[in-house]
């Protein structure tokens, strides 16, 4: 095991460059080890998320197709979103948004793993649940400039999609990850 290195970064001022609905962008004047100052970006997302790995009984899960601005195209998910409020727990956050995004909820939600999505300029935190046994309450109540479609896949479709290339959503690929990984220890 290599020794852990002492780094020696500190930040002498941030700047708010930018205010958003839920990011704020920040560049930060850091001072490096050697004397040197640099500008960093750094984003910060204020609320929070969470994404839930939705398993039907017959042990497809469900994911999400969507539009994504960011790439210019459809993406497929694991469903997610942020909080409502600082105050909200996770949970209640995956369970809302599993039913809002999909129509589908579960009595047997629980914990499944913690990401930081993009520890090089980001806070963002995702809590990633597990949602078995889904059943259908109705029909999806997206947000009115949501459009979002479901779609159903085994686990070695999904695996196909993620090594692939055609899922590369971080939060899904590694709840999905996780999940198999769990999968596997129940056997």
């Amino acid at each position: 095991m290599t020794k852990k290195k002492d780094y020696k970064v500190k930040r002498i001022k941030r700047d708010l460059v930018y205010k958003g609905s839920i990011l704020d962008i920040y560049a930060d004047t850091m001072e490096l080890e050697n004397g040197k100052q640099e500008t960093w970006d750094f984003v910060s997302h204020r609320m929070g998320a969470a994404c839930v790995v939705p398993v039907l009984p017959n042990g497809n899960i469900l994911l999400v197709r969507q539009f994504r601005p960011a790439l210019d195209r459809e993406t497929i998910e694991l469903p997610a979103g942020c909080r409502d409020s600082l105050n909200e727990d996770t949970f209640d956050t995956a369970k809302r948004e599993l039913e809002e995004e999909t129509g589908y909820s579960s009595n047997e939600i629980s914990p499944l793993l913690k990401l930081k999505s993009t520890v090089a300029f980001c806070d963002e935190f995702i809590d990633v649940y597990l949602a078995e046994n889904i059943f259908s309450i109705g029909n999806q109540k997206l947000d009115e400039e949501e459009e979002i479609d479901l779609e159903e896949y085994s686990r070695s479709q999904l695996e196909e999609l993620i090594y692939s290339g055609k899922i590369q959503d971080s939060k899904t690929v590694s709840g999905l990850m996780a999940y198999f990984n769990l999968c596997n220890k129940r056997k």
